[in-house]
């Protein structure tokens, strides 16, 4: 493989529109990256979602491209109508079943596959330790790091079992968060045995139980690393995540263009101080040009020596492992089928089941 195509590999980018354009079409052609991530504005109905998503795959027909989506339930929900929406985690927290939470996202995994998406991002295994947070809130299944374990652990399943990837998030934690990384960079204060004891517990119990991908935090935490945000930090990524926790699936950052980043650092900066970091795959959802910007300056970083190929080396295996276990057989996502799943009268009863335990429990505890 070409240099070039291996630093493609490692970037999962965003895009406008809900066809595949020309422009995005001669990006992915000659930059090969290694997957695509939707959004609301990319998505119509099951039959436009599949014109698209079979698109993408048809473009990359020598590795199948991660096709992500961010399918938390509540208010971070991509889908369009018709498809089953499920309430936020705070939803799933208050009926503290394992069994909903499976069942939740084994629904959601099940009409994602139709429609050709094979990764979510999820489940968010933030613990909501701080009432002022402006970002995770509902997102989180609660603020007990032993429920927001299992719960986590359950929404995992129910994606690994009907082949839809996990992503858990956000690492090390951004539940304690006073601000919001998308406009600016928040830090956590707690000391390092708080944040081993509750941060960390739904992640470490996530990794035991066979989580394939975890997500970067764009947050600060002094008692890890003084100096840089998780994203960006080796103590934090390699030190912590990969020695201490082991893991040993795929990392990938949030959105590089995201503030609490682009705030500090240029794109192509970013991209290269994450890849020293640990990461494995680099989100970048907005802007094409950023994109090429970055692939440009990782592919610079790579020539120059200032990282080994063997480093890009060791990402590549990682992203090949989970491509093998999800994204195999290829098979393009079909109408008739998915007419036949997305919204399914049984999937419709789950949700006014998990709708109905709730607000029982809702009245119950006031």
């Amino acid at each position: 493989m070409e240099l070039r195509d291996k630093i493609g590999q490692l970037f999962m980018l965003g895009f406008t529109g809900t066809t595949v354009s020309t422009e995005l079409a001669s990006l992915i052609t000659r930059y090969r990256p290694g997957g695509a991530i939707l959004f609301t504005r990319n998505l119509e109905s099951p039959e436009q979602i599949i014109t698209l998503t079979n698109g993408l795959q048809a473009l990359s027909p020598e590795s199948p491209l991660f096709i992500s989506i961010d399918q938390e339930g509540g208010r971070v929900s991509r889908l369009p109508a018709g498809f089953t929406i499920f309430p936020p985690c705070a939803a799933l927290g208050r009926c503290d079943s394992t069994e909903l939470a499976y069942q939740a996202a084994a629904v959601t995994a099940t009409e994602l596959r139709a429609v050709g998406i094979n990764m979510n991002m999820a489940p968010v295994l933030d613990v909501d330790t701080n009432p002022q947070n402006p970002i995770i809130g509902d997102r989180a299944f609660g603020r007990d790091p032993e429920q927001v374990a299992r719960l986590g652990a359950a929404v995992m399943a129910g994606l690994h079992d009907h082949r839809v990837i996990a992503c858990g998030k956000h690492f090390p934690g951004h539940g304690d968060t006073s601000t919001d990384s998308h406009v600016e960079l928040p830090v956590v204060t707690a000391a390092a045995e708080r944040l081993r004891a509750v941060e960390l517990y739904p992640f470490r119990y996530a990794i035991e139980r066979g989580l394939q991908t975890i997500m970067t935090a764009h947050v600060r935490y002094p008692a890890l690393d003084a100096q840089v945000p998780a994203t960006l930090s080796r103590p934090i990524l390699t030190g912590l995540l990969r020695d201490e926790l082991r893991f040993t699936g795929l990392i990938l950052s949030d959105d590089l263009e995201m503030r609490a980043i682009g705030d500090h650092y240029g794109i192509g900066e970013a991209a290269v101080r994450a890849v020293q970091a640990g990461v494995d795959m680099l989100l970048i959802c907005k802007d094409l040009d950023r994109a090429v910007e970055a692939m440009d300056a990782l592919l610079r970083a790579v020539e120059t020596g200032t990282i080994p190929e063997s480093r890009v080396d060791a990402s590549l295996q990682r992203i090949r492992l989970v491509k093998d276990r999800f994204l195999y057989p290829v098979t393009p996502a079909d109408p008739t089928t998915a007419s036949t799943v997305v919204g399914h009268p049984s999937h419709q009863a789950l949700l006014a089941s998990l709708r109905g335990t709730d607000e029982r429990r809702a009245k119950a505890s006031v």
